[in-house]
């Protein structure tokens, strides 16, 4: 029914929360930011929502990369009335040295990816930061897998925008009709491919709660069960 297969990176196929706190995690340690919070997990909490928000708004294009970055790691200490603009981005400049090596996937990310690049056109269609992304995939050994890598940076366009899966289908030379795209991000990914006129597979791994939106082509809860649609 494929001939084409796109993949959303983080939190699909690379661990992005599990890499990322265990990140943020040495770096706390390393800065002895323990004098502003009471315990990590306190620290990580205002970091996390907020940086979930602004991913958000981010994807939305009502806030951009910059303001992100910036916002992200002033966030917490702004939270407990502490202003220090050098030290929030020097956290910043530790993280984006730091983040990309890490090699945590998601669970059944080779397993699957050996199983489907045997059959299908593997893309990787992501919103993350093109310093990042190619060294993420790259240590994660993960590259060989996949004929394109889309970013929107490349692409001059973000997820959920149609002009991003439009890209990547000029670049393998394919119609909307014989591509699937999977992802954990149901605005991004699932509402970003049905908009482009492509079916989507939304990988689910908490089980969340039924959306009240609509229901994509297929859903998931183990990338294993892409054996069965795919």
């Amino acid at each position: 029914m494929y001939r084409c297969v796109f993949i959303d990176l983080d939190d699909t196929l690379w661990d992005f929360k599990s890499n990322s706190k265990d990140v943020l995690n040495e770096i706390y340690h390393q800065m002895s930011l323990g004098q502003y919070f009471d315990t990590f997990e306190n620290y990580y909490s205002l970091y996390a929502v907020r940086n979930k928000e602004l991913w958000d708004l981010y994807s939305k294009g009502v806030v951009t990369k910059e303001y992100l970055n910036h916002e992200r790691f002033n966030h917490p200490f702004a939270q407990i009335g502490v202003h220090n603009e050098v030290l929030a981005q020097s956290i910043n400049q530790q993280y984006f040295k730091m983040l990309p090596f890490r090699t945590t996937l998601m669970p059944h990310t080779i397993e699957v990816l050996e199983y489907l690049y045997r059959k299908y056109t593997l893309t990787i269609v992501s919103n993350g930061f093109e310093e990042l992304q190619y060294n993420k995939i790259k240590s994660a050994s993960i590259e060989k897998y996949f004929s394109h890598i889309v970013l929107s940076q490349t692409a001059n366009a973000l997820k959920p925008n149609p002009l991003i899966f439009e890209y990547a289908l000029s670049l393998n030379n394919a119609s909307v009709h014989e591509t699937v795209m999977i992802g954990d991000n149901y605005l991004a990914d699932i509402c970003g491919a049905r908009n482009a006129g492509m079916d989507q597979i939304y990988y689910n791994p908490q089980a969340a709660l039924p959306l009240d939106q609509i229901a994509p082509t297929f859903s998931i809860n183990s990338l294993l069960e892409l054996k069965d649609i795919l």
